[in-house]
C-alpha cells in the first residue's frame, strides 16, 4: 500500500469512525443524528424539552400566518409528537414498547401540530391538536415555524376523519409565496399527489387509511378557527 492510500484510507476511517458509534435505536439507524430546534434540550434518547409550554402558545399570528410545531422533519422516519404530560416536550412515540419508526419512505414534507387548537370529533376532528404537514425544507425537530395554510387533505384512518392541514414555510424556502392548492399544483406539479398518496400508503395496504381528497385554503381556515375557538373554549 502505498503512503498516499494509507493517508487517504485513515482520512476515511476518521470520517466514518463518529457514524459507526452512533446509536441504532427502535430498528432506525443513527435515528440520533436527526437535528433539533436550538431551543430545546435534548433530555434523553426519546425526549427534548423546551422553555416554554407548546400547546400554550397561539396558533394565530397577526400577519396572517400560524405556528406550526415541527414534530417529524421531512425526510426522516421516527414518529415524534409533543407531549401530553409534559407541555414543554416533544418525544419518542412509543408502539408495543418500542419506539415507533414508519415503516415506509420517510415523510415527504415536515409533519407536526397547531398549538392553541383541539378539534373535537363533532367538528370533524379527534379531541387532539390539528396536524400539519409543511412544505419545503427539512426543519429541525421541536422548531416552533412560522407557516401558511393552503388547503387541507381530507383523510380516514379507520373509518374516522384524520384530515391534515397542508401549509408552507412562510420565509426562505420554494413555497414560501404559495397561497392556494391550485398554485401548488400549477407550480410543483406532483407534490399534492405525493402527498396524498404517501398518507394513503405509510401504514401499509391495511392500514385502514384512505384519502377523500383536497380542499382549498378557505375551508382550511375554517377548520382551524374552529379548533382554535373550541380549545379557547376548554381552558
Amino acid at each position: 500500500m502505498t503512503k498516499t492510500l494509507m493517508l487517504t484510507t485513515a482520512a476515511c476511517f476518521a470520517l466514518l469512525a463518529p457514524i459507526a458509534q452512533a446509536q441504532s435505536l427502535g430498528d432506525l439507524a443513527w435515528s440520533d443524528t436527526t437535528p433539533f430546534d436550538a431551543a430545546m434540550t435534548q433530555q434523553d434518547d426519546f425526549t427534548i424539552v423546551g422553555s416554554e409550554e407548546l400547546m400554550g402558545l397561539k396558533a394565530m399570528n397577526d400577519d396572517g400566518t400560524i405556528k406550526a410545531i415541527i414534530e417529524i422533519p421531512a425526510g426522516t422516519s421516527a414518529k415524534w409528537e409533543v407531549s401530553k404530560d409534559d407541555p414543554k416536550a416533544v418525544y419518542w412515540e412509543l408502539k408495543d414498547d418500542k419506539p415507533r419508526v414508519i415503516n415506509y419512505l420517510g415523510y415527504p414534507a415536515n409533519y407536526g401540530s397547531i398549538p392553541g387548537t383541539a378539534l373535537p370529533k363533532e367538528l370533524g376532528g379527534d379531541g387532539d391538536p390539528l396536524d400539519v404537514i409543511v412544505l419545503g425544507q427539512a426543519v429541525p425537530r421541536g422548531t416552533v415555524a412560522d407557516v401558511r395554510v393552503i388547503g387541507v387533505l381530507k383523510m380516514l384512518d379507520g373509518g374516522e376523519q384524520d384530515d391534515k392541514l397542508i401549509a408552507v414555510l412562510a420565509k426562505e424556502s420554494p413555497f414560501a409565496h404559495i397561497e392556494s392548492m391550485a398554485q401548488l399544483d400549477a407550480e410543483f406539479a406532483g407534490v399534492s399527489q405525493i402527498i396524498d398518496l404517501w398518507f394513503a400508503s405509510y401504514k401499509g395496504p391495511d392500514g385502514g387509511m384512505e384519502g377523500k381528497g383536497f380542499e382549498d385554503a378557505d375551508t382550511a381556515r375554517s377548520v382551524l378557527e374552529a379548533a382554535a375557538a373550541n380549545f379557547e373554549a376548554a381552558r
